[in-house]
């Protein structure tokens, strides 16, 4: 009995407990910041009750029953769930996530879910961005979006990259359209990597509404700003270090030199030129005088906030780069700010602005070129030091007209470049009706250019191309303007949460002009930089008349674009484009251009029999196809202009004047592009997987191509040129794949790996022009140009003999066709490939190419409590790379590979002998092309983020971390670095001393208020 009296009495509290009523009261904050959240929805579960917290993140939700679950959401946090006990206030912590804030990726004139995106994107974060530390925005490219090829043109402090999405597709201007908050910016140099907070990358025919400037892809680059009710943050970080080339190419030193040239005068019939050398020893290490350690330096800080209308953000950033090669000779400097603010005057009336200022200053040093820095420290007689006796700098005779005293070159070297740059963006929309968005944008860039170049007297040496008779400056003003109108409205409506659609129509203008003004003025006062201006100059002449061209252009854009999305039940997708572009640089006849492009999508894990599955979290597949347009060649190329120079004899006296420039070509039309992609997005096992794959195809038809031409149309003059043709096409196509593993193994410990993968088939399929080819890039002195394109092959190919080993003994000579009759034993074998018995143009061949076949990129990422590691490598294969950085001259030194050479029957078979006497191996060949394939070690970084110290303060972030860059190279490539390029389609991957991309290490620090 006592026990049933217990039990009812029990039941009746536990009812009257469950049927109780509380205030509940809390507040919200940020779990990484503690700072209080503004603005986060709080809902009871299964009701319609719930409220949202204010300023200071606080919240009353009243009479909420005990055990009800309270659900908390915030754009960019994860959702977060919570019992109510009893009404003690609660503190809640939401977590950022990261993977949510990524869901909304940037398209062209608008956003759109991630999931419901039909086309190929890839999105890269600020976090990623902020691990690998670039000092220009598209190093931070390479290696982490699949599609997308990187190849630095230089390593020097500020020097470009040139940016290639899915391959080379046509021999003139292949770089992406880029878009920063709207502006269009063609040198990313002027953009702090640390103010950008997404990169999304259009990679297929959806980049179509952009239309012309698009056909090569588009990167948009989105900086950071505030959200509503963010109190105000202010985050501060700066890393300092050093940088130093990653290897020296081994040479020989002074002792083995003057072995190996007495070798080769002895072998042209001439007598040594080293009597005694025994004293000689190892003799001045070139490299080792021109490599230097140089500093790095960088802080930026940014501000940020909102209310409840508005959001605002402020950054400013000073970078200070020496050179590993000529210190601060060569030295980068760029100051930015920026700023942008937006704000709801009405409910449906918002205003959107943006402003970046930047100033850079470069010190230029000749790189990558015959006569460069590096090119003489490796072509430069170790024998000599770098003064002589009398404490000048050595002169290098013997050495050939190009090589001298690299040095004496650093010591005589003042080139300067300055950009003063000003872009800026403004947007209104209104929304209307319900249904209708109506919104323009103007964004608008203003640049001046200004550079100054002194040389003074100097004397390298007899007969040096490089010697100055008269000391001369010259300076230069350039201005470039451009902006950008578009006008569009948008109608986007949900019929009975079944059909979502969305409708495009708009207008974009588009005009850039510029003007360039330079003089250059001779017989500086005192040979002396200080007068080195042209206001004190004996003689002044016009650059633009001594050029004979034109110092001005002006080139616009009309167009017309709509577009139209469909979603049906969410799952089915569908958006269409048409494109109507018309460009100043085509005649009337062909000024217009339509480009249409579709994409589908087909969200198949939202199907019944998937929906339930428990390995499949989200799988779409998706389809795209269009044609794009290219216009990127020079003005007015459709009528003859008299903008050449011509001398006339007038009155028995000689004028100047102008004369037809560029010879015309009023059929010029537009380039196409037809491209094509199939891929799917997938993401299983609680999401801890992610694969993204691709196959994509992209036909160039009607290249605008530059062909050789007869010289008696006069192109040779000063200011003309051969016509512009539609002369050929270009087919890239290839596999894409990118996979990814993220798990949170406990709440101290995550880790990811994420892997991509690229392959790219290059191939030419016609080319319009006489003869077939179109020629490029520098090999030796005098020789054809090595690169070709041409039907059959990838675009820039190599060209060249084909070698077979080293001729033995003389009865091998004597027995094989040979390319002439001085060719003796220990020469390079050339291959008679049409085996007609004579060895000359026709047996020249596919030797390389520089194309890579597949690039891989690899990042792993380990957070254990207050620790964070990553680590990112990249790698290319397959591509070849033209040694030409020997000179061949009988006085020049030589790689240590010449210790290998043949000296009699036997002792090589793949490096001839020296001699100074007449001899074919010098002439481009296989023996100069090399495997450029590499895996590079890209970025490690190790971060500490101080918990404990920040409780009583008044941070609410402090990391700290190390890190390295190019860290190590794996590749076979003798030269400096495997990664560089000049970047041209024809006449790519020819390394004439490529300044290498440098080690550096840093230590940083990240501070948020």
């Amino acid at each position: 009995m006592t026990t049933k009296l217990f039990s009812l009495v029990f039941l009746l509290f536990s009812a009257l407990a469950f049927g109780q009523n509380v205030t509940v009261k809390g507040t919200v904050v940020d779990q990484a910041t503690g700072q209080p959240i503004p603005g986060v929805n709080i809902l009871v579960k299964d009701t319609s009750k719930g409220a949202s917290t204010d300023f200071d993140g606080n919240f009353t939700i009243p009479d909420v029953s005990i055990n009800a679950t309270l659900v908390f959401t915030y754009l960019g946090y994860k959702n977060q769930e919570v019992v109510v006990v009893n009404a003690n206030p609660l503190v809640i912590s939401l977590v950022e996530d990261a993977e949510s804030l990524n869901e909304v990726v940037v398209i062209g004139y608008g956003t759109q879910k991630k999931k419901e995106t039909t086309g190929a994107v890839s999105v890269v974060s600020a976090e990623t961005i902020e691990k690998l530390k670039p000092t220009r925005v598209e190093q931070a490219l390479q290696g982490q979006v699949a599609g997308v090829n990187v190849s630095s043109n230089s390593g020097s402090p500020g020097a470009a990259s040139t940016i290639s999405i899915r391959g080379i597709s046509t021999n003139g201007d292949s770089r992406p359209l880029i878009l920063v908050d709207g502006n269009v910016i063609e040198d990313l140099s002027t953009i702090n990597p640390s103010d950008i907070e997404s990169v999304n990358v259009l990679k297929d025919a959806t980049a179509g509404i952009y239309g012309v400037r698009a056909a090569n892809g588009v990167i948009l680059i989105t900086t950071k700003t505030g959200r509503k009710e963010m109190p105000l943050t202010v985050e501060y970080s700066a890393y300092g270090g050093v940088q130093e080339t990653t290897r020296r190419i081994p040479v020989l030193n002074a002792t083995e030199y003057a072995l190996l040239v007495n070798e080769a005068f002895v072998a042209g019939g001439q007598d040594p030129q080293f009597t005694d050398i025994s004293n000689l020893g190892i003799g001045t290490d070139w490299q080792d005088e021109v490599f230097e350690s140089a500093p790095i330096f960088n802080n930026s800080i940014t501000i940020k906030g909102g209310k409840e209308k508005s959001t605002y953000a402020f950054g400013s950033s000073f970078l200070s780069q020496d050179g590993i090669v000529g210190g601060d000779k060569s030295n980068f400097t760029r100051f930015t700010k920026r700023g942008n603010y937006s704000v709801d005057f009405l409910e449906n009336f918002k205003f959107n602005a943006g402003l970046i200022y930047t100033h850079t200053n470069k010190r230029n040093l000749s790189e990558s070129a015959l006569g460069s820095i590096l090119f003489n420290a490796l072509n430069m007689d170790p024998t000599r030091g770098v003064r002589d006796a009398s404490g000048a700098f050595s002169i290098a005779e013997g050495l050939g007209n190009e090589v001298i005293n690299p040095i004496a070159q650093l010591d005589g070297t003042y080139d300067r470049t300055q950009i003063n740059k000003l872009s800026g963006n403004a947007s209104l929309s209104y929304n209307f009706l319900e249904h209708f968005t109506v919104q323009t944008n103007i964004q608008a860039n203003y640049a001046e250019v200004k550079g100054k170049v002194f040389r003074p007297i100097a004397n390298f040496g007899s007969g040096k191309v490089f010697n100055i008779d008269r000391s001369e400056v010259v300076e230069t003003s350039n201005i470039f303007r451009d902006y950008t109108f578009d006008a569009f409205l948008t109608y986007e409506r949900n019929f009975d949460d079944t059909h979502d659609l969305k409708v495009l129509l708009g207008t974009s203008i588009f005009q850039t002009t510029g003007i360039f003004t330079g003089n250059r003025g001779f017989d500086i006062p005192g040979n002396s930089i200080e007068n080195a201006n042209i206001s004190q100059a004996q003689e002044v002449q016009s650059i633009n008349q001594e050029l004979g061209f034109d110092p001005r252009f002006d080139s616009r854009l009309l167009s017309y674009f709509a577009r139209v999305q469909y979603g049906y039940k969410g799952k089915y997708l569908f958006s269409g484009v048409i494109r109507r572009d018309g460009s100043t640089k085509f005649g009337p006849e062909n000024r217009f251009g339509y480009f249409p492009s579709g994409s589908v999508g087909w969200i198949i894990s939202d199907e019944d029999f998937l929906s339930d599955s428990s390995v499949i979290d989200f799988l779409k597949l998706r389809a795209s196809y269009g044609i794009l347009g290219n216009d990127r060649i020079a003005d007015f190329g459709f009528v003859s202009l008299l903008d050449g120079e011509g001398t006339y004899v007038f009155n028995d006296g000689i004028i100047s004047g102008a004369a037809l420039g560029p010879v015309a070509n009023p059929e010029i039309r537009w380039e196409k592009q037809k491209t094509f992609d199939i891929g799917i997005d997938l993401r299983f096992l609680d999401n801890k997987f992610d694969v993204t794959a691709d196959y994509f195809k992209r036909n160039t038809e009607d290249l605008l191509v530059t062909p050789q031409v007869s010289g008696i149309l006069g192109v040779g003059a000063p200011g003309a040129a051969p016509p512009v043709v539609n002369g050929g096409e270009v087919e890239n196509s290839g596999f894409e794949l990118a996979i990814g593993y993220t798990n949170r193994v406990s709440d101290d410990f995550k880790f990811s790996v994420r892997y991509n993968v690229t392959t790219i088939n290059n191939e030419v399929l016609s080319v319009n022009t006489e003869g077939g080819f179109i020629v490029g890039g520098v090999f030796g002195v005098g020789q054809d140009p090595p690169s070709r394109m041409e039907a059959g092959f990838p675009i820039g190919y190599f060209r060249g003999f084909k070698t077979d080993g080293i001729y033995q003994t003389q009865a091998e000579v004597d027995a094989s066709t040979t390319i002439n009759d001085q060719v003796r034993p220990g020469d390079l074998r050339f291959v008679d490939i049409n085996n007609d018995g004579v060895i000359d143009d026709n047996d020249k061949t596919y030797i390389g190419d520089p194309i890579p076949d597949a690039t891989m990129g690899l990042n792993v990422s380990i957070d254990f409590k207050s620790f964070d590691f990553s680590a990112y490598a990249f790698a290319s294969i397959g591509n070849e790379i033209v040694r030409n950085y020997e000179r061949n001259q009988p006085l020049t030194n030589r790689s240590v590979t010449f210790l290998d050479r043949w000296t009699g029957p036997g002792t090589s078979n793949t490096d001839p002998r020296v001699t100074t006497g007449p001899t074919s191996n010098g002439l481009f060949s296989d023996y100069f092309v090399e495997d450029g394939s590499f895996v590079r070690l890209q970025n490690v970084q190790l971060g500490y983020t101080f918990d404990k110290l920040l409780e009583n303060s008044k941070l609410d972030n402090l990391r700290v971390y190390v890190s390295a860059s190019n860290l190590f190279t794996l590749t076979e490539y003798r030269g400096y670095d495997p990664t560089a390029s000049t970047g041209a389609p024809i006449g790519g991957g020819i390394d004439q001393g490529f300044y290498p991309s440098p080690r550096t290490y840093l230590l940083g620090v990240n501070l948020k208020f």
